[in-house]
């Protein structure tokens, strides 16, 4: 029997074309709390701007109220996009959180802007290139330590002093995955919207992974990879649910902005060509029965030697939402 890995949550708060952005919120907290009595190890929040399907626009806020209505889960960023903001305000919002939560506060971190052109140059406020990213970070793990001071700046972070929050960095790329290695931080891959070369990007962070470097924080290489997942009692009610997902990467593809649309019949979605556009992008996803998807889980894990699986789902109705998490609980964690 394959290893049963830690089972994790990436959440981007959807809003149905039936619910209000607060309900939406609402809807995401309630899961929280769900998942966090299930045994899900981690719920990330992302970070999208520009989107009218997506709710996870304030990270940090959402991260907060996650932590307050939960117990055991950690809770974190699945990122932040450190060109979107100051590094010492990130460590100030961080920090406050871990304040009141200790131990239980991860930061994930991109550099990719999280929304399109037009958007980013409202938001950016730094550049992306590696070497600024290394050196926010190098500053953001000595705001954190017990000096809480930071490596380049006499400043201090006052309240992130002693949190010793973990880093991660998110990647898509092979460069991500090199910047990963050589920063001798945990790696968490996109493969659940980019999945190609997943397996040489995760050799790529090994092959680079070093613990010479100021920013290094674990002894060896650890990798968290994504997947689109989707659990129901049969194989066609799940497929069925799953054509929210490609309503919306549809609309993403062609740029109309809408909320999550309802199911609809997967024999009459889309075009032979947009099918065949979603079954690329959308090649690595475990999405029908609790036997169909454990055995698409297991593989997976096997397949890429990661050490711990985030799970993407979006459905229109939270019900089945609800209900896939705890299928997907009750096959995961069942031994």
């Amino acid at each position: 029997m394959t290893k049963r890995i830690p089972l994790n949550l990436l959440e981007l708060v959807g809003i149905s074309d039936n619910q209000t952005v607060r309900e939406a919120i609402e809807a995401a907290m309630e899961n929280a709390k769900l998942i966090d009595r299930l045994g899900f190890k981690r719920l990330w929040f992302a970070e999208h701007h520009n989107t009218q399907n997506l709710a996870s626009v304030s990270t940090a806020q959402l991260i907060q109220m996650a932590a307050d209505r939960t117990e055991n889960i950690r809770v974190g960023s699945g990122g932040i996009m450190l060109p979107n903001h100051s590094p010492l305000q990130v460590a100030e919002n961080f920090g406050t959180i871990a304040q009141m939560h200790p131990d239980r506060i991860d930061l994930g971190l991109g550099r990719a802007p999280g929304t399109d052109g037009q958007t980013s140059q409202l938001i950016t406020r730094s550049s992306s290139d590696a070497q600024n990213f290394a050196n926010s970070i190098y500053d953001m793990i000595g705001w954190f330590s017990d000096e809480g001071q930071g490596k380049s700046v006499p400043v201090t972070s006052t309240v992130g002093t002693g949190t010793n929050i973990p880093i991660w960095v998110l990647g898509s790329s092979m460069n991500g995955a090199s910047i990963a290695g050589q920063l001798g931080l945990p790696y968490s891959i996109a493969t659940h919207f980019v999945p190609d070369d997943y397996k040489q990007k995760i050799e790529t962070y090994r092959s680079a992974f070093t613990t010479s470097q100021p920013t290094s924080q674990i002894s060896e290489p650890y990798v968290m990879a994504g997947i689109n997942v989707i659990v129901a009692p049969t194989d066609e009610e799940a497929e069925k649910i799953w054509t929210t997902s490609q309503q919306m990467i549809a609309d993403l593809q062609t740029g109309k902005q809408r909320k999550l649309q309802p199911p609809v019949d997967p024999a009459t979605f889309g075009s032979e060509e947009q099918r065949k556009m979603m079954d690329g992008m959308f090649s690595l996803k475990a999405v029908g029965s609790p036997e169909t998807v454990k055995a698409k889980l297991e593989a997976f894990a096997e397949d890429s030697g990661v050490d711990e699986l985030i799970v993407v789902t979006y459905t229109y109705d939270p019900e089945d939402r609800k209900r896939s998490m705890e299928l997907l609980a009750d096959l995961w964690f069942e031994d």
